[in-house]
């Protein structure tokens, strides 16, 4: 009997297959480390910042608008991370920009030191100087699209997705993020939150208005009617989020 021997090319092919298996399974274990990565769906992520700002001190005491720093979330796909000139209206040490003297709150500080040498190291014109290395606390991964400023245009409060981050002292992730929690919200805009307790969706004016309660208390009749005089069907298709 004639003995059977494979082609040559067989040898080859069989290397592109196992190559090609070790790729995709080398893709997906990938893109499942940076889905289930601490700093992306981690229940109470908490980042050290290099300056400890407290939100509970400026946004629930002095009660400072959301977007007094975070001035392109209702405009953006990206909430703004504050450049340091925002920091240095208030805490600029005495210097005097454009004629303008900017504020001397706790000039002193030690925990401001990186703020004053990075206006320090800029010069308000083409030089930005040395911006501060915030760290980012509510971090999608990259082949997650999310658009901040359709989503705060269409009453979805920054306490939804951020909790009441007026009370933070230290910054924490309270929500999952996950894929099952954006859908929920995406297939009954405004139903209850069960994190919150309040209706998903609000009157758009309203969104940086963490605290805000509707006068009789009935969140669900409250987000209900705000679903319909915006319109809203949120689409929930795949390509929503995977462009």
């Amino acid at each position: 009997m004639q003995e059977f021997h494979f082609p040559n090319w067989v040898n080859k092919f069989t290397l592109v297959v196992l190559g090609s298996v070790a790729v995709v399974g080398g893709y997906l274990a990938t893109c499942l480390f940076a889905a289930t990565h601490p700093t992306t769906v981690n229940l109470g992520h908490a980042p050290k910042q290099p300056v400890p700002f407290s939100h509970r001190i400026h946004a629930g005491k002095l009660k400072l608008d959301c977007r007094y720093c975070h001035n392109t979330v209702h405009e953006s796909a990206h909430a703004a991370v504050p450049p340091t000139a925002t920091c240095g209206n208030c805490h600029g040490g005495n210097r005097v920009v454009n004629g303008q003297q900017l504020g001397v709150i706790k000039p002193e500080s030690e925990a401001l030191l990186p703020i004053r040498e990075s206006l320090q190291s800029a010069d308000f014109g083409e030089n930005p100087g040395d911006p501060v290395e915030w760290i980012r606390v509510h971090d999608l991964p990259d082949f997650v699209y999310f658009n901040h400023s359709v989503h705060v245009n269409r009453g979805v409060s920054c306490v939804i997705c951020h909790d009441r981050i007026d009370q933070m002292e230290v910054v924490t992730q309270s929500r999952t993020l996950s894929m099952k929690w954006c859908l929920d919200c995406h297939r009954d805009p405004g139903g209850i939150d069960p994190s919150s307790g309040m209706s998903r969706i609000r009157d758009p004016e309203l969104v940086t208005q963490l605290d805000f309660v509707p006068e009789d208390g009935d969140w669900a009749a409250y987000g209900q009617d705000w679903t319909e005089k915006l319109g809203l069907n949120p689409n929930d298709s795949c390509s929503t989020c995977h462009r």
